[in-house]
């Protein structure tokens, strides 16, 4: 008689599943992990989020009912302590600094910490930062980019080999199922070029720095289309009014992100950091150029000039409204901005490295 292997069971820990890159990459994760070695569980602070509707029926959902991130320390550690999980991942920066002081309290669990951002430049607040000095009781730590762990190791001391780069995953077969059903935005207007930008509405996105950038571009037909809700919502309207920026068009949040990006003349990313950005990776698998600013955290591993994308620096808005004019003058070639995507990062490849992740970690 065959002894049946034990399933790995694995809680991923998120605030919920709303449709942000982390959220995503977690959802890609839990869904396809292969059901005969691995059992996912997500528990989400509140069980909210547009990603709900696409996780499998078996990933089981635990809801804590916490809204707010500091409540949620005592709930999180109750449910491991009751569950007693093989692997907890914790896909949140803060949930991730928190969590680090208490790991020692569950011997028999390991734990993996999946950073975000650049840690340096995204956590201020020095109560979180403290919590930083206990990052290295975690078992594995996620980066993204080098510029993720180059950072945690220069600025928070983190060993080397705690550290294991694997970038994110990108859903080919999700993608298309979305493109299929895609038409053309109301809002693209005909005679126009379009561009897209995708991002939560907070200074980190640097949406301000892209209106400035617009205010160039006022006497050209070209219209924005920002897509995302976020905190500086109001602050941003208001400088598109007092820019009298008519050719920028603010959506929210949208169910169907693809939809834009399968019509986009050309998607932008305007941040100030990054961790590796996700929607740059998705705008790729849409067959869309991408101009993106020079900031921290994965771009240059992401874009191939003149291929998939060109970087270059937002903060000098006149030249980049120059940029933008230059690259919508040039036809590009979908077919091999999907391919340069998809040889690297295709969900296939990046799900393997954290299937081998776990299996290791579980074997320490």
């Amino acid at each position: 008689m065959v002894e049946s292997r034990k399933k790995i069971s694995i809680i991923f820990i998120l605030p919920d599943l709303e449709t942000g890159g982390a959220e995503r990459i977690v959802t890609t994760i839990a869904n396809h992990l292969p059901r005969e070695k691995f059992e996912p569980k997500i528990l989400l602070l509140r069980k909210e989020g547009g990603y709900l509707e696409f996780l499998n029926d078996d990933v089981e959902i635990i809801d804590i009912k916490t809204p707010r991130i500091r409540h949620s320390l005592k709930p999180i550690l109750l449910e491991i302590k009751r569950r007693k999980p093989d692997i907890v991942f914790s896909g949140f920066g803060e949930i991730n600094a928190y969590l680090s002081l208490f790991i020692r309290f569950f011997p028999k669990t390991k734990f993996i910490a999946r950073e975000t951002n650049v840690v340096s430049k995204h956590v201020t607040r020095k109560e979180i930062r403290f919590f930083y000095k206990f990052y290295n009781n975690y078992h594995r730590i996620i980066c993204q980019s080098d510029d993720m762990q180059h950072d945690l190791i220069e600025n928070f001391n983190i060993k080397k080999e705690k550290i294991s780069k694997i970038n994110n995953p990108v859903d080919f077969d999700f993608i298309e199922e979305k493109l299929n059903i895609s038409e053309k935005p109301e809002s693209f207007k005909i005679c126009f070029k379009n561009v897209v930008a995708i991002g939560n509405l907070s200074s980190r996105k640097g949406f301000d720095n892209l209106l400035k950038v617009f205010s160039h571009l006022k006497d050209e037909k070209i219209q924005l289309h920002i897509l995302g809700d976020g905190r500086d919502k109001e602050l941003l309207l208001q400088m598109k009014a007092d820019l009298h920026l008519e050719n920028v068009i603010f959506h929210g949040q949208q169910k169907n992100p693809y939809q834009f990006l399968k019509f986009a003349d050309l998607f932008i990313l305007s941040s100030r950091y990054e961790g590796f950005p996700n929607v740059l990776l998705e705008a790729g698998a849409c067959g869309t150029y991408s101009l993106a600013n020079r900031c921290p955290g994965g771009i240059s591993e992401i874009i191939q000039p003149d291929v998939n994308g060109e970087i270059a620096d937002i903060e000098n808005h006149h030249q980049f409204a120059e940029k933008i004019l230059e690259v919508l003058k040039k036809d590009h070639n979908k077919d091999s901005i999907k391919n340069s995507i998809k040889l690297r990062f295709s969900k296939e490849l990046i799900l393997t490295k954290y299937e081998n992740l776990f299996l290791k970690i579980f074997k320490m």
